[in-house]
């Protein structure tokens, strides 16, 4: 694909958002919450987990545990056993209890509001935060880059990266800033129900003719 200029990468980008908002109107974070403690553990849940599985999951969890105190103070082999099908519980469970802890002796038993403290916590990554941050808090302080993000945006031609961090920064650039949060569901949505890893439904895609990979996608 030629270079683009800046002006051609500014009209692409804002073609691209624009087709997005026309195809997925409705789009938002699939994680099902109804406050920020919520969507943290099950943000934690979703590592290498669907979010249909996680849902089912944390559908009977919050309603046993309803505050960091109450993560912090459970058995962890019974908070393992809670969690177990969205895989590497163990491990999970461990994050999940250290982190309560900090949130309690740290925060109040509330989740902070910003990236610096939100990364301090066990099991929180910058993904993690950014999906808190814009979701629970509607702060737009990055781009959420997930497994769909970082397939969706590659194909697009909006990266060439494939680091998390790197593609992150590239998106930063080109999208605005109000529109982080919106424009990572945008592209997740579009990498669950049209651009798939495996067979991408090019003929029916709506960003197809946006799309240097259209007909040819890879990862």
């Amino acid at each position: 694909m030629a270079r683009q200029t800046s002006r051609s990468t500014a009209d692409h980008i804002q073609a691209v958002i624009a087709a997005l908002r026309r195809t997925y109107p409705n789009a938002h974070c699939e994680l099902e919450h109804s406050n920020p403690l919520e969507l943290l553990i099950a943000t934690i849940l979703s590592a290498q987990c669907t979010d249909k599985r996680v849902n089912e999951v944390t559908r009977t969890l919050f309603r046993k545990y309803r505050t960091a105190g109450d993560y912090a103070r459970a058995p962890l082999s019974e908070l393992q056993e809670a969690i177990r099908p969205t895989g590497f519980y163990r491990n999970k469970a461990k994050n999940i209890q250290a982190c309560c802890r900090a949130l309690v002796e740290r925060h109040g038993g509330q989740v902070p509001r910003t990236m610096e403290e939100l990364t301090a916590l066990d099991g929180v990554g910058r993904k993690t935060a950014n999906v808190v941050l814009g979701n629970a808090f509607g702060i737009n302080e990055g781009i959420v880059v997930d497994t769909h993000v970082r397939r969706v945006a590659r194909r697009l031609g909006l990266t060439r990266h494939t680091d998390p961090d790197k593609i992150e920064q590239d998106l930063i650039q080109k999208v605005p800033r109000e529109l982080w949060t919106q424009f990572s569901h945008w592209l997740i949505w579009h990498g669950r129900r049209r651009c798939l890893a495996r067979k991408p439904d090019c003929d029916h895609c709506e960003l197809r003719h946006l799309c240097p990979s259209a007909g040819k996608a890879s990862d």
